[in-house]
C-alpha cells in the first residue's frame, strides 16, 4: 500500500495577507500610469460634459371628468326610449379608462399622427417629424443617399400614402420616444390627474409633442366615447326632419281637399273623402313628430353626457426643466472610471506574465 502525502491546497490566512501586500506594493510602484490615467480620464470625462446636449423636461397634467351611469329622471327617459326601439347610447364602458387610457398615449397610431402636426420653427411651418430628423441631424446622413434625400414628412401628411421608406423612419422614431423619450402615468391611482412627460434634447420639440399628443389623444378619446350618442342623434334628427316634411305635407293636402270641397252638396261625402285621409295623416304625423322630438332632446342630453371633460391643469412653460451632465460629474466619473480600468489592466497584465512564465 503506497503512502502518498496528502497535500493541502488550501490558503493560510498569513498567505492571503501576503499575497495581497504583494499586489499592494506591486499597484503602488505603478502609482504614476494610474494617475496619469485618472488625470486623462477626467479630462475625458470634462470634454464630455462640454459635447453632451441637455435633456429637457416637458410635463403637462390633466384631470378626466367622465360621468358614468343614467341616473334619476335621466335613467327613467332612456328606458321609456328603448321601449320604442331606440338606443340613445347609455354608458359607453371604461375601453379608455386607467391603465387603458396611459397606454393610448404611447400607441404608435396617436405617437405617429401627433408628429405629423404642424409647428412653426424659424418663420417655417413643418412637422414635428421634420424637427426631429433636424434635431438629430439626419439631414446630413441622407443626402448622401439617393433614395433617403428626398424624404418629407409634411404637415397633416396623409399616414395611409406613406412609402415602406418613411414607414421604416416613422418606426424608429416611435421607438425613439415612447422607449425613452415618453413617459404617461398617475402619480396617485386614487386620483383621475394623468401626467405626460417629453424629454428631449430640444427644448422646444419637447414642449411642441407634449402639448400636440394631449390634444390629440382627447380629441380621439372624446370622439370614441360619444360617437354612438352622436350617432343616435344624428339618426333621430334626420326622422325629425322627415316626419315633419311628411306633417307639412299632410297640412298642405288637408287644405287643398276642403278648397275642392267648398260649397259641396252635404249629401254627396264620397268628395270629402281624400280631406279626412289627410287629416288622419296630420293627426298620425304629429303623434309622431311629437314623440321623436323628446327623443332628439333626450339624444342631446345623452350626447353631452357621454362626452368627456379633459381639463388641462398644467401646460409646459418655457424655459423647461433641465438635466445637464455637470463638468464636477464628468471629472469624478471619468478619473476614477479610467483609473478602475488601468487598475484591472496592471491586474491581468500581471497575472498574464506570471502565467506565461
Amino acid at each position: 500500500m503506497d503512502n502518498k502525502p496528502i497535500v493541502n491546497e488550501e490558503i493560510s490566512l498569513k498567505e492571503l495577507l501576503t499575497k495581497m501586500k504583494e499586489w499592494y506594493h506591486y499597484l503602488l510602484s505603478e502609482w504614476k500610469i494610474i494617475i496619469l490615467a485618472g488625470i486623462i480620464g477626467a479630462a475625458l470625462g470634462l470634454t464630455y460634459s462640454f459635447t453632451k446636449k441637455p435633456v429637457y423636461t416637458a410635463t403637462l397634467s390633466f384631470a378626466l371628468e367622465d360621468e358614468k351611469g343614467s341616473g334619476g329622471g335621466l335613467g327613467s327617459a332612456l328606458g321609456l326610449a328603448s321601449s320604442f326601439g331606440l338606443d340613445l347610447g347609455g354608458s359607453a364602458g371604461g375601453v379608455f379608462t386607467g391603465s387603458n387610457l396611459t397606454e393610448l398615449f404611447k400607441s404608435r397610431s396617436m405617437v405617429e399622427k401627433t408628429m405629423l402636426n404642424p409647428v412653426v420653427l424659424n418663420g417655417k411651418v413643418v412637422s414635428l417629424a421634420e424637427m426631429y430628423i433636424q434635431n438629430n441631424e439626419w439631414r446630413e446622413v441622407w443626402n448622401n443617399k439617393p433614395e433617403l434625400a428626398s424624404i418629407q414628412f409634411l404637415p397633416n401628411d396623409n399616414r395611409k400614402k406613406f412609402t415602406r421608406i418613411q414607414d421604416s423612419i416613422m418606426g424608429i422614431m416611435y421607438d425613439n420616444l415612447s422607449k425613452s423619450g415618453l413617459s404617461v402615468g398617475q402619480k396617485d391611482k386614487k386620483i383621475s390627474i394623468i401626467s405626460i412627460d417629453v424629454t428631449s434634447t430640444n427644448e422646444l420639440f419637447a414642449k411642441y409633442f407634449c402639448e400636440a399628443l394631449a390634444q390629440q389623444v382627447g380629441e380621439f378619446y372624446v370622439d370614441t366615447k360619444s360617437k354612438r350618442a352622436r350617432i343616435n342623434m344624428a339618426i333621430l334628427e334626420r326622422q325629425v326632419d322627415s316626419i315633419r316634411r311628411e306633417l307639412n305635407n299632410a297640412i298642405t293636402g288637408v287644405a287643398a281637399a276642403n278648397d275642392n270641397t267648398f260649397g259641396l252638396n252635404p249629401a254627396m261625402n264620397i268628395r270629402r273623402a281624400p280631406s279626412a285621409r289627410r287629416q288622419v295623416d296630420v293627426q298620425a304625423n304629429t303623434a309622431i313628430l311629437t314623440e321623436l322630438v323628446k327623443q332628439a332632446e333626450l339624444a342631446k342630453v345623452t350626447l353631452r353626457k357621454e362626452t368627456p371633460l379633459i381639463q388641462i391643469i398644467d401646460k409646459p412653460i418655457l424655459p423647461l426643466a433641465k438635466e445637464r451632465f455637470g463638468k464636477a460629474k464628468g471629472i469624478l466619473v471619468g478619473g476614477i472610471l479610467a483609473g478602475f480600468l488601468t487598475v484591472l489592466f496592471l491586474i491581468f497584465r500581471k497575472l498574464f506574465k506570471e502565467v506565461m512564465k
